[in-house]
């Protein structure tokens, strides 16, 4: 195992860090040279997030972290695909990460493309297609509500990331179902900054 935290503690570990980001209080901490030096041979992250590639997101800045304290997948929109269903198995059976943070954000570019495609009847070409298909059952399942507006399809994409990773993966199912690990998928809010936990698979009570 890489670290002797709890699920709970790793998620108060990464909330306690986004405090201190928003506040304008972070301790910048690991991102020295001997940080550095340290980790040229192996690497023992605490925590896991798995995010949207989007510019304005990254981690370990919003996140109060530094060299290796996370072990960090994206791409546009955190669509679950094998690649990333390989690294999230690889960083709880190999690295021995108890937690994976799916952390999703406001405005997310690949959710407004979702949504056009469905209100549009359209889809983009090239790869964004794939993208855009992936998201667009989160745009549906969000709309059962009639009341729902962009945030509510954000945050719905976030819970079947979460959900989807548990399902696809029987590595995963079988970690949380052993207590070794847990996934929260949280909301980023890029105007104040702040990480708000959404929804949680395995043993962790919001």
């Amino acid at each position: 195992m890489s670290t002797d935290l709890t699920p709970d503690a790793v998620l108060q570990r990464l909330l306690d860090g986004n405090r201190r980001y928003v506040e304008g209080a972070g301790l910048h901490a690991h991102q020295d040279p001997a940080r550095r030096a340290e980790l040229t041979g192996e690497q023992h992250p605490f925590g896991m997030v798995f995010g949207c590639a989007d510019s304005r997101v990254p981690a370990e800045v919003v996140l109060d972290q530094g060299l290796g304290d996370l072990f960090v997948i994206r791409n546009a929109g955190h669509i679950v695909d094998p690649s990333v269903l390989g690294s999230i198995e690889f960083g709880v059976d190999v690295l021995g990460i108890p937690l994976t943070l799916v952390l999703g954000h406001t405005s997310c570019g690949a959710v407004g493309a979702a949504i056009n495609a469905v209100d549009t009847h359209t889809t983009p070409s090239g790869y964004l297609r794939d993208v855009v298909e992936r998201i667009a059952p989160a745009v549906f399942e969000a709309r059962r509500d009639p009341a729902a507006g962009y945030e509510d399809v954000v945050i719905e994409n976030v819970r079947q990331a979460v959900t989807a990773i548990r399902e696809k993966s029987a590595s995963m199912d079988r970690a949380i179902r052993e207590g070794r690990t847990a996934i929260v998928g949280a909301l980023y809010n890029l105007a104040e900054g702040t990480v708000t936990p959404v929804h949680t698979e395995g043993g962790i009570e919001l």
